[in-house]
């Protein structure tokens, strides 16, 4: 009796809109119990109900029995992921291809300009008015061969005549001092 007297009161402050919606849910469900025989079974439209009302009403969860609040939390990130599959796969996916003829100008400039990168490149283009990404000319740039980097050996067999070996090397040197004079000291020379 309490609770149906607290529920009325309740009623008399709730928007008309949110008392609807609260029908609309527990004659749902009393509509499942009805058609189910010992466990609720939902249908496919049940869940898409739920998963509805809970992007439209705040207070979903207080007319929920039959499913627990996580299982049409599941059902509406389900039907989200789906939407969002479904609008991927029938639009176009990945990257715009990128006309032949801007491909062709990008190797050109980077067989003209062997010390330009993609960022360079992709900066020029700009200039021009092609609305280009650097990643999609870094694609399309001739990879210059570069010759074998020599090894250090090579590098000190090369240049042996112009090389001069100096080396400053410190090392501490610690001397004790006689018993009862004084704390140690730190010598620094050079070898």
């Amino acid at each position: 009796m309490l609770t149906a007297l607290v529920a009325a009161l309740s009623s008399v402050f709730t928007t008309r809109a949110a008392l609807q919606l609260e029908n609309l849910a527990l004659r749902h469900q009393l509509g499942v119990l009805h058609r189910s025989v010992k466990k609720p079974k939902l249908t496919p439209l049940d869940r898409l109900l739920w998963a509805w009302l809970y992007g439209v009403w705040a207070d979903w969860r207080s007319a929920l029995i039959v499913v627990k609040p996580a299982t049409v939390i599941a059902w509406h990130r389900k039907g989200f992921r789906l939407f969002w599959t479904w609008k991927v796969r029938h639009g176009q996916p990945g990257r715009p291809s990128v006309p032949k003829d801007v491909r062709d100008l990008i190797r050109l400039m980077s067989r003209a300009n062997p010390t330009w990168g993609a960022p360079r490149i992709h900066g020029e283009l700009l200039k021009l008015g092609m609305n280009i990404g650097e990643t999609s000319v870094s694609k399309y740039l001739d990879r210059h061969r570069k010759p074998p980097s020599q090894t250090w050996r090579t590098f000190l067999e090369n240049h042996v005549k112009h090389l001069v070996s100096v080396d400053f090397f410190s090392a501490p040197q610690r001397r004790r001092s006689p018993v009862g004079e004084g704390p140690t000291q730190i010598v620094v020379g050079w070898i």
